[in-house]
């Protein structure tokens, strides 16, 4: 039976012809992707992390090539590598607001988009270069890339689908309405509620956001020690240490668990690698190297041009950043297919810390420099995790790469629209955090994110040696929480959240206010209490889409469309 006669809604054109792809390429870039990518800058100004838009672009997806039958998970998932790069690409809005709080002068934006996608095409192909090792000889699990898979078989069933789409949709009315209620209830107000943050909190589950609470109080509960040892001045909030220390955190962590799988992984690569045949057999697997080396080359030699004839960098910083890309791109790939964890913070840090070491003294140019490890890690990572899941559903490669530069492309011109416009609807967001008391601190935009980068940059001009040592405590702290998991493997809840939690879910509480972590870690308790007691999932669905995780989805989607709506109502209404 062909494709064709497979169809369930003959008006739809024809899988493989060029209407077909215009229809996918269309809801991926310009409906999915701008909601995705609202989302994720919404979620990085206000908490300083995001959700990957796969989970919902792949839902959405599918309800557009349902019509397709069980051939339609091919097209659903072209619509959700481009959307989620599209997502991808707008969170990196916050190296415009770091800018911003170190007092840089802002280049126009049309510089700004050229640079961010020169950066991410660069990124594209280091990734595409990556995924035979990674997914293929490694065969790592990426977990969100499972998900996805699971969620694109699963909504063969337009049952499913119908009622998969209106928990996600509940979800998003609940998330707008509390949104737009924010600003005039006072209880909201008072209690500091995020829709955005529980609803994270439900997709995270409790065994992360237990953790985010433990690391939030012990933070606050140190402070007095910080300030009586010279590492806070007294008001300073604690995050002003803490961040550091929850960075070398994630370091230590992530050492132990690239140790393990090279330990495991590479002596049996190695093997099947030897015994592997000359030719790969799955045409839908086969890119044309020479062509991708020299897309890597051509875009590495794009991004060091626009740094330097743009944005005025100097060059040999700019190499150094291209040279670091094909290391971080490495190590982060492992750690997002092992742990579903993508450090690109800590690719920004670590870079900054490496060119510091060479003789970088401008926190300008580390900012810069920088951005092309932070971009370039993003969408690497996610290449290598969109791959993954096309390895399981026999997508083609090559179409997937070119619906992923398309997302490319729009992400860069949204990354600065979204930036830009939210900075200006929301002035809070221009205020430099890393300077203001604990009291000053803003409840509803915490953008740890930025954070951590100003940070991090400061100290290029503002060496403290305790910097150094917090980092050291972290990474110390992060070696021996994870070998003691890797080790004992902890299996219940109180061990696995409480006495031995995730060093990856542990820092995050080191990065922002304390009631943004409660109302992360409450969310999270939450939803394991409903799922426990909820009706056993169907057969074959995955998490991911479990209720819970689709309801919160849609609070964080529909909160950022409220904050979107209400900043261009009070834009709208100082012109007018």
């Amino acid at each position: 039976m062909d494709a064709r006669s497979q169809q369930r809604w003959a008006w739809l054109p024809a899988q493989g012809s060029w209407p077909y792809h215009l229809l996918l390429a269309a809801t991926g870039m310009l409906v999915l992707g701008p909601l995705a990518g609202v989302t994720a800058a919404y979620m990085n100004f206000s908490l300083g992390f995001f959700v990957g838009g796969q989970v919902l672009a792949g839902l959405l997806g599918s309800a557009v090539t349902a019509g397709y039958g069980v051939e339609g998970k091919h097209g659903a998932n072209y619509i959700q590598t481009a959307a989620a790069s599209v997502a991808s690409m707008s969170g990196m809005g916050v190296l415009v607001q770091a800018m911003v709080w170190m007092g840089l002068p802002q280049p126009p934006a049309w510089q700004l988009i050229a640079y961010f996608a020169c950066i991410g095409m660069f990124g594209v192909g280091v990734g595409m270069l990556y995924t035979p090792i990674l997914v293929d000889r490694l065969r790592l699990a990426y977990p969100s890339g499972l998900a996805v898979a699971n969620i694109l078989r699963a909504l063969t069933d337009t049952e499913l689908l119908r009622r998969s789409v209106r928990q996600l949709g509940t979800g998003a009315a609940a998330g707008l309405l509390t949104g737009l209620a924010a600003s005039r209830v006072a209880a909201l107000g008072a209690i500091e509620f995020s829709a955005s943050t529980f609803g994270a909190g439900m997709v995270v589950g409790a065994r992360i956001g237990v953790p985010a609470v433990i690391g939030g109080l012990l933070g606050w509960a140190l402070r007095p020690m910080f300030v009586a040892i010279g590492w806070l001045e007294p008001g300073d909030p604690f995050r002003k240490i803490t961040f550091l220390i929850a960075l070398g955190t994630i370091m230590g962590a992530a050492l132990v668990d690239m140790a393990v799988i090279f330990w495991r992984a590479l002596p049996g690569a190695r093997r099947d690698a030897a015994t592997a045949p000359v030719a790969d057999a799955d045409s839908w697997r086969r890119v044309h190297r020479g062509r991708l080396w020299l897309w890597v080359l051509l875009w590495g030699a794009a991004t060091v041009a626009a740094g330097h004839l743009l944005l005025r960098q100097p060059v040999f910083f700019l190499l150094v950043a291209i040279a670091l890309v094909f290391l971080f791109a490495l190590v982060n790939g492992i750690s997002a297919g092992v742990s579903d964890s993508n450090p690109i913070s800590s690719a920004f840090v670590v870079s900054v810390v490496v060119m510091a070491m060479l003789g970088l003294a401008d926190a300008g140019v580390g900012l810069m420099a920088g951005a092309i490890l932070l971009v370039s890690t993003s969408v690497a990572c996610d290449m290598q995790q969109d791959r993954s899941t096309g390895w399981r559903l026999g997508t083609p490669r090559v179409l997937q790469f070119r619906y992923q530069v398309l997302g490319v492309l729009v992400g860069a011109v949204l990354a600065v629209v979204f930036a830009r416009l939210f900075m200006t609807a929301y002035p809070v967001l221009l205020q430099d955090q890393t300077v203001m008391k604990a009291g000053q601190q803003p409840a509803e935009w915490s953008s740890a994110m930025t954070y951590k980068f100003v940070g991090v940059l400061r100290s290029l001009t503002d060496d403290k040696p305790f910097q150094r040592t917090a980092i050291l405590v972290g990474v110390a702290i992060g070696l021996v929480i994870e070998g003691l998991r890797k080790w004992l493997r902890p299996r219940g809840f109180v061990v696995d959240a409480i006495l031995l939690p995730s060093p990856y879910a542990l820092s995050f509480g080191g990065f922002v206010n304390v009631p943004t972590s409660l109302w992360l870690g409450a969310g999270g308790v939450v939803a394991s209490l409903v799922e426990r007691r909820a009706p056993a999932r169907r057969e074959g669905v995955p998490e991911d889409m479990s209720g819970t995780s689709l309801f919160g989805g849609g609070l964080i989607a529909g909160d950022a469309l409220a904050a979107l709506a209400l900043g261009i109502a009070g834009l709208l209404a100082t012109v007018f």
